[in-house]
């Protein structure tokens, strides 16, 4: 070969390799960029389900609107996440961050499965409205016989019994009392009608496992740096743990009272502080299982009220509850107007996980 050619030959030589160098780089700098702007997305989004304190109209955490809010603020993440693996599927196919993707698709079939139990979870709650609803009517009527209040005593023993269904079988979720919890949700979630259709979950399945194996292995890639499909995760673990304390859902004994989220990450500050207020309030109720929805919690305390004038009603005569009438009467038209919603947004949930699964697997494929 001649000199000239020589030199030609490794100038582009040189060339070439400059050139992988500096796409290398740009490429490197994109996914950082993308990576701030999916992490900064998350948490603006998250910190608009921090309830103002200043605000007295604001939805209170693990109220049915506050939860129907979660869930946009999820499919809001979640299409983020899908946008950036569409415009970088490096993401997810190159090392090591390849190895994160079946344990994403395996915690995406695991949400899919709390999902369904929740849908069925929130036809429970329908038949505990009905239930109030009920002893509402009763106790409205005008004089007040006996055998109003009888029809209202009936309906709030059912509803407190059902309200107390995990409380009185114990937190431990061993043995005997945990399958009496689990049936007697699923029955009543039946005597509604099956109006969620939201299909079935084995019998021996329990929500809180579900999320315990979600959590495993859910770990910061090292060096705490985040990455798209690691954050996506934990957003995923945080909202379905998030929907098992607030919904009534099959065997939410012993759920977890921690989440394993990185406070030192940018996106995840708002959602670590929603996620401690919530187990703090599991704390001060004293209970690891399901079914903290804010409107429940309000609705067994007048419940209680009501049925203490139910008992006494012969003996006290002048006690009076039009008031607790009144806030029942309300919290059952809230739940009216708020549960099909929230039903509708987990079936949205579930069809998004569903997609993108398929994309995620399409992605691996090409």
């Amino acid at each position: 070969m001649a000199p000239a050619t020589e030199h030609q030959s490794s100038f582009l030589s040189r060339i070439s390799r400059r050139s992988q160098v500096v796409s290398m780089e740009v490429n490197h700098e994109q996914e950082l960029e993308e990576l701030e702007d999916f992490q900064k997305h998350a948490a603006e989004r998250f910190t608009e389900l921090l309830p103002p304190t200043d605000s007295p109209e604001s939805h209170p955490i693990l109220s049915i609107q506050w939860l129907r809010k979660l869930l946009d603020v999820f499919m809001s993440i979640e299409s983020e996440f899908r946008s950036v693996l569409t415009t970088n599927p490096s993401q997810i196919s190159k090392p090591p961050l390849d190895k994160l993707v079946p344990e994403m698709l395996d915690r995406i079939v695991k949400a899919l499965d709390i999902c369904t139990a929740v849908v069925n979870g929130v036809d429970s709650v329908r038949q505990i409205q009905r239930c109030a609803e009920i002893a509402v009517t009763a106790l409205k009527q005008t004089p007040l016989s006996d055998g109003s209040v009888r029809r209202a005593k009936r309906a709030l023993t059912s509803l407190l019994a059902a309200l107390n269904v995990d409380k009185n079988s114990g937190s431990s979720g061993g043995g005997s009392g945990r399958r009496s919890s689990t049936e007697q949700w699923s029955s009543f979630g039946r005597r509604s009608g099956g109006s969620g259709g939201g299909g079935c979950v084995s019998k021996n399945w329990s929500a809180a496992k579900q999320i315990q194996a979600m959590t495993a292995n859910l770990v910061a890639p090292r060096g705490g740096e985040a990455s798209p499909m690691y954050i996506m995760s934990s957003v995923m673990v945080m909202v379905m743990w998030t929907l098992v304390v607030a919904v009534p859902c099959q065997t939410s004994n012993g759920l977890m009272v921690h989440l394993p989220l990185p406070k030192n990450q940018v996106w995840a500050s708002a959602a670590v502080s929603i996620s401690e207020k919530i187990g703090e309030e599991m704390k001060r109720k004293e209970t690891r299982c399901g079914g903290l929805m804010e409107e429940m919690q309000r609705m067994e305390r007048i419940g209680l009220k009501m049925m203490e004038f139910s008992e006494g009603f012969r003996f006290n005569g002048e006690d009076d509850v039009t008031a607790e009438v009144a806030e029942m009467e309300e919290i059952c038209r809230k739940m009216e107007d708020g549960l099909e919603g929230l039903q509708r947004r987990v079936r949205e949930v579930f069809h998004r996980l569903v997609k993108s699964r398929s994309e995620i697997l399409e992605v691996i494929d090409h």
